[in-house]
């Protein structure tokens, strides 16, 4: 029977961090069928078969169909995007696990400076996409690299990101700070590549007509970031290397 006849889908799937690792390579594409019961847990069948090495990491990952956090029984259409996101810089996975992963419902996205960059980061741009007259509260937070983790001597970390879905989470959690505290600005920058103690890994800027909006607003953007914007960094010391929020 030629191929085209065949009820089927094609996808096509991202690995990233230790994700990648495991199956070797950074994409690949599957078909799936029937095409009409198509779901995230039929992709992730095929690519632990495809990949079996990924067979441990699986209750550990969230999986994106087109840059958003998708259920198990998700249906796919053709041509859908999935990515497997292991746990990020600062949390902790759940295979394929929507709830509790995304936005307020409805926050949609959120203009300003939100961006994923390789070079070095400056406080200074953040500030100056917040600052105004009308906003007398403006807190900025800086992620420095340390040179220690855990007791172990930290040589560098290597972070990376899916960047177009990091870059609109990030925006979607701007919106949700914003609807919870009225007239709060956000700006966030962080950095992926090669980075070395001291260097900045993130900077955030958030302003508010009061200063405990501000300071509640800054909060709120760096813990939602290390929960759900995928981003990751590899974490060198002198007697190894591991995935921040994986473990060994």
């Amino acid at each position: 029977m030629a191929s085209s006849s065949v009820d089927v889908i094609k996808v096509s799937v991202r690995f990233f961090a230790a994700a990648r690792d495991r199956a070797g390579c950074s994409s690949c594409e599957l078909e799936l069928g029937p095409s009409a019961t198509a779901t995230v847990q039929q992709a992730l069948d095929a690519l632990v078969a495809k990949f079996p090495p990924l067979k441990g990491l699986l209750p550990h990952v969230r999986v994106a169909v087109d840059q958003e956090f998708a259920p198990l029984d998700s249906r796919l259409l053709e041509g859908a995007e999935l990515a497997l996101i292991p746990p990020v810089a600062g949390g902790a996975g759940g295979a394929g696990g929507a709830e509790g992963a995304g936005g307020a419902e409805g926050a949609g996205g959120s203009e300003g400076l939100f961006r994923i960059v390789e070079g070095p980061l400056s406080l200074g741009e953040v500030v100056k996409a917040v600052e105004s007259t009308g906003r007398g509260g403006l807190v900025t937070f800086s992620g420095v690299v340390r040179d220690v983790s855990k007791g172990k001597k930290v040589t560098r970390l290597e972070y990376e990101a899916y960047a177009p879905m990091a870059e609109k989470k990030l925006r979607e959690i701007a919106a949700e700070a914003k609807a919870q505290w009225p007239g709060v600005e956000v700006a966030v920058v962080h950095r992926v590549g090669t980075l070395v103690p001291g260097e900045l890994a993130v900077v955030i800027g958030v302003s508010a007509p009061h200063r405990k909006e501000a300071f509640r607003g800054c909060e709120f953007i760096i813990d939602r970031l290390k929960q759900d914007v995928p981003i990751w960094k590899k974490e060198y010391a002198e007697d190894g290397e591991v995935w921040v929020g994986l473990g060994p």
